[in-house]
C-alpha cells in the first residue's frame, strides 16, 4: 500500500463516488462523455486528487479517487459537479434545454482499499493484549497518580 501526506497526515483514503444526471437522463454519451472525464482529471489535478479509474454510462458516472482528508471528499465532489455542470451545459446546449441542472443534488461515496473490516476490528480489539506488562504498570501508575516513573 502507497501513502500521501500533507504537512500533517500521512493517509490512504480512496473513495468510490457515484452521482447521475437529473433525472436519471441518459445524456453521458460521445462527446459529453469525452468532455466529462477531461473535465474531472483536470479539476482533480487542480485540487491535487489523484483520479485511480473513471468510467461513465449514459445515465451514471464512477470515479475512484484518493482524496486528502483534510480537504474531504464532500469538497472535491461539490466543486467536481458543479463546475462540469457549468462547462457541460455551456458547451452542450442540449443539456439546458432538457434539464434544469444537470447533476442530482445527491451522490453515493464509499471508502474502499485497506484490510478488511475484521482485520482491523480484530487489530483494535487485541490492543491491550499486546501491550506488555510492565507497560500496562507504568499506565495504570500514570493513571493513579498522575505521572510515569522513567
Amino acid at each position: 500500500m502507497r501513502y500521501k501526506s500533507n504537512n500533517n497526515i500521512v493517509y490512504s483514503c480512496k473513495y468510490h463516488i457515484i452521482w447521475c444526471p437529473k433525472y436519471r437522463r441518459k445524456v453521458l454519451v460521445n462527446d459529453v462523455e469525452k468532455r466529462l472525464k477531461q473535465l474531472v482529471y483536470a479539476t482533480a489535478e487542480e485540487l491535487s486528487v489523484e483520479i485511480i479509474e473513471v468510467e461513465t454510462d449514459q445515465d451514471h458516472i464512477h470515479i475512484l479517487a484518493e482524496v486528502d482528508p483534510q480537504y474531504g471528499v464532500n469538497n472535491f465532489v461539490r466543486i467536481l459537479k458543479g463546475r462540469t455542470s457549468r462547462i457541460l451545459r455551456s458547451e452542450f446546449p442540449h443539456l439546458r434545454k432538457r434539464l434544469p441542472t444537470l447533476w442530482t443534488n445527491s451522490y453515493f461515496v464509499s471508502t474502499v482499499g485497506g484490510a478488511p473490516l475484521a482485520v482491523i476490528k480484530q487489530y483494535i480489539e487485541n490492543q491491550q493484549l499486546s501491550e506488555s506488562k510492565k507497560s500496562k504498570e507504568r499506565w495504570s501508575k500514570f493513571i493513579s497518580n498522575g505521572q510515569a516513573k522513567q
